[in-house]
């Protein structure tokens, strides 16, 4: 297999110039939506959206600046990357990290048949690395306890009203996630309007005055990596687990204190309701992949606990 070309300015892409681009064939079998969607906030997301041909684009900020990138999968064993705008040098070059070229399912034991299946039937399954911290911690900060449709909604309103516009020939209008700068001058009466409570809202502008430590991160091992986001005050384990299976592509990183991940995983795997603690020690034979066998369960469709109760209900924070 050839490893990535150079990137190479002004690429023609039929009708769209692309200021960058990168094509390159993944160490491993890498299946582009399955690994990519991860990174994506729900179906609205400003920073995300895959075209009528399967084109994935999504907008991030680099050192350099903001970027677009459009990823496709030509072929089975080939990727691309085109971007536009100041860090589309930057967000190219990272783009194989990105969709997983770091991931090493090398030494994953499924140990047992449902996982077996899945992880046969599932081979191009990759855990993303974006290297951007604060880009995964603003939107995990805000699923804190609360249900998804909830924060997704926040999110994208958040991310139009002070994010900016994507550079680049974007098949619909999206946005650039705001700057950690942005993210901290967000008056009070603007996170109430958008359905974030002050608590939440106060951990993300904390954060965000900590952006450029919490960046380095990227460069520490998983447990220095925790220690350093946990250390902001709001932020948990649950939520650092969150930031690592994007940003730092983490593939033992499982979400602990997650509403119903330890019932979904009892279920799936045991057939019983399990604790937190529980979940841990069942878990403990997958160690350095339980975050892959938890994304594996899910690509292959296996339920976990029936439904008993109602569902968790949507707190309108701007009633309150």
């Amino acid at each position: 297999m050839r490893g990535p070309v150079a990137v190479r300015r002004v690429v023609h892409t039929g009708a769209v110039i692309a200021e960058h681009a990168l094509t390159w064939s993944p160490r491993h079998p890498t299946d582009l939506l399955q690994t990519i969607g991860a990174l994506r906030r729900g179906g609205g997301d400003p920073t995300y959206h895959r075209d009528e041909r399967g084109a994935v684009w999504r907008t991030t900020r680099t050192d350099e600046g903001v970027a677009t990138l459009r990823y496709t999968q030509p072929a089975s064993d080939e990727l691309r990357c085109e971007g536009w705008g100041p860090g589309a040098r930057s967000g190219v070059a990272s783009a194989p990290e990105l969709l997983g070229e770091r991931d090493d399912p090398g030494d994953f034991e499924p140990g047992i048949r449902l996982l077996d299946d899945a992880h046969r039937r599932n081979p191009g399954l990759r855990i993303p690395r974006t290297g951007r911290v604060f880009e995964a911690l603003a939107p995990a900060i805000l699923e804190q306890k609360v249900i998804t449709l909830q924060a997704h909604d926040s999110w994208r309103r958040l991310v139009w009203r002070f994010g900016d516009a994507a550079p680049g020939p974007t098949p619909r209008k999206m946005r650039v996630a705001p700057s950690p700068e942005r993210w901290a001058s967000i008056p009070t009466w603007e996170w109430h309007t958008a359905g974030v409570d002050p608590r939440r809202a106060r951990t993300i502008v904390n954060a965000a005055r900590y952006a450029a430590r919490l960046e380095e991160a990227v460069a520490m091992s998983p447990s220095d990596a925790a220690a350093r986001l946990t250390l902001m005050p709001g932020v948990g384990a649950w939520t650092a687990a969150e930031v690592a299976q994007r940003a730092l592509g983490d593939a033992d990183a499982l979400s602990v204190g997650d509403y119903h991940l330890s019932n979904y995983l009892g279920h799936a795997l045991w057939g019983r309701d399990m604790t937190d603690d529980e979940m841990l020690v069942a878990m403990a034979p997958w160690a350095g992949h339980r975050y892959r066998v938890v994304r594996l369960l899910g690509a292959a469709g296996v339920r976990g606990r029936p439904r008993r109760g109602p569902r968790m209900s949507f707190v309108d924070h701007r009633a309150i």
